[in-house]
């Protein structure tokens, strides 16, 4: 492997200068040969006492031989840091590799992850704030990074689908200011440093942070591969490995990629406007006229997946919402778990009412994934969150559910007025029928939800960071 991640077609031109500041092989290869007649002479020695004593076979892993070289200092660290612009939230995402000393592969050896609210696109009109804000970001970053290597580390900045929503003036003009605070940052940025990444990138990328955390590359076949479902807050992205006859189906969203000099072809989909936050708001508004509305007072919306009795401020994509129940509200007499007995008049969301509309936003998704439910499936980001704040999982640890869990605990949260979660019951029913009838899987198909794998966090940010010390800034 030679920090080779991606080639789509559209870029299959070869790009095999090595990024400039780790060009030349450096001078550690005496070290490596040195090293390498240690770790064969420390092996015979090892090997002989065992035959000695009748002991059983040692095995001494690749791993822990490079381990063992990198606690020597014979391998020296290098970083990239990747700023996360999405629609919610920015985060950093720091990362520390060496290069292992066996065969020159990536070992990701540590990172840094930090989030801050709200999104660059909450400053469509203050793009110096939207700067401004990443800040705290960017100094946490140099908190984990020698400051001597901060002309080396190279820096870059993805925004996704908040700001490919926003109009293209604001959207630039966020940039710029962005760029204009890196530049000033230590770090070794270039002039695309900062971009709006393409929904392809990010689904392609997600897709290799979880592969690679869960070592799925050892057989770059489709058996072995999983399936990375991204839940944003403004875009979805499904990426999956297609067996040939899906491949042949699902057309032009089908890439022919490298990933350690292993060419596959890899089927990825970004879905606008089927995040959570972004579905969200079409469903709170569907059959509402918002073009005559005044930006600057908050729009009251009473919608059919909201309790009666909830009235909630809401705000998204500049936007400010009054939330509440319909108008005309469902109650549901129930027996109460008191010692008096009697009965209680409760109010609930009318479900089949509110899955009725969620069903209709759903249906408008065309090119579906065909052959998704055919593979393992990992989900993250907010198909985590949501299932860690109804029980559905541990928090900490994750957790493997089926799409039918979702179903079951929407219809439960819809049935209870819990102000504390205003939209739980729309979000969940909302995560359901996306799997279910958007995404064509089964309601026993086991959903693999997780945030971080073996300590790092689930994001498109470290497939980012191959590509950038693959291709450059």
């Amino acid at each position: 492997m030679r920090y080779t991640l991606l080639r789509t077609e559209e870029h299959e031109e070869e790009r095999d200068n090595e990024l400039a500041s780790y060009q030349k092989k450096t001078t550690g290869q005496p070290g490596r040969k040195y090293f390498t007649m240690l770790v064969v002479l420390g092996t015979l020695f090892l090997g002989y006492i065992a035959i000695a004593n009748d002991l059983k076979p040692i095995r001494i892993g690749s791993k822990a031989i490079d381990t063992l070289a990198f606690s020597f200092n014979l391998q020296k660290p290098f970083y990239v840091v990747v700023i996360d612009a999405g629609s919610t939230g920015s985060r950093v995402l720091a990362f520390s590799f060496h290069e292992s000393i066996l065969n020159g592969n990536l070992v990701l050896d540590n990172e840094l992850f930090k989030e801050i609210k709200p999104g660059l696109s909450s400053f469509a009109d203050k793009p110096e704030d939207a700067a401004r804000s990443l800040t705290t970001l960017l100094n946490e970053a140099k908190t984990v990074i020698p400051q001597s290597e901060w002309p080396r580390t190279l820096l870059t900045m993805k925004a996704t689908a908040g700001l490919r929503l926003l109009p293209e003036h604001k959207a630039r003009g966020i940039l710029e200011e962005c760029r204009k605070l890196f530049q000033t940052s230590g770090f070794q940025i270039a002039r695309n440093s900062i971009s709006i990444m393409e929904g392809t990138d990010e689904g392609i990328f997600s897709w290799f942070t979880v592969n690679f955390l869960l070592d799925r590359f050892n057989s770059l076949s489709s058996q072995t591969t999983v399936a990375a479902l991204d839940l944003g807050g403004g875009s979805t992205q499904v990426t999956f490995q297609p067996d040939s006859a899906q491949a042949k189906k699902l057309g032009k969203h089908v890439y022919s990629i490298n990933v350690f000099n292993h060419n596959m072809s890899l089927y990825t989909h970004s879905y606008l406007g089927m995040g959570l936050m972004a579905a969200r708001k079409a469903i709170l508004t569907y059959d509402m006229n918002l073009e005559d509305t005044n930006s600057k007072v908050p729009i009251e919306v009473h919608s059919e997946c909201i309790n009666p009795i909830v009235s909630a401020e809401w705000s998204y994509h500049g936007r400010d919402y009054r939330v509440k129940g319909p108008i005309n509200g469902t109650y549901k007499v129930v027996k109460t778990q008191n010692f008096a007995g009697g009965d209680e008049n409760k109010p609930i969301v009318r479900f089949a009412e509110c899955l009725k509309i969620i069903e209709k936003y759903v249906g408008t998704l065309t090119e579906r994934p065909i052959g998704l439910k055919d593979h393992e499936v990992y989900a993250f980001s907010y198909y985590f969150e949501r299932a860690t704040e109804v029980a559905l999982i541990d928090p900490f640890m994750g957790g493997r559910v089926q799409l039918s869990s979702f179903l079951k605990q929407a219809m439960e949260t819809c049935d209870y007025p819990n102000t504390d979660q205003p939209f739980m019951c729309l979000d969940l029913t909302f995560i359901y029928v996306l799997l279910k009838d958007g995404f064509g899987l089964e309601p026993s198909t086991k959903l693999h939800l997780y945030k971080k794998i073996n300590g790092h966090e689930l994001s498109w940010a470290l497939g980012a960071a191959f590509n950038v010390l693959q291709n450059g800034l």
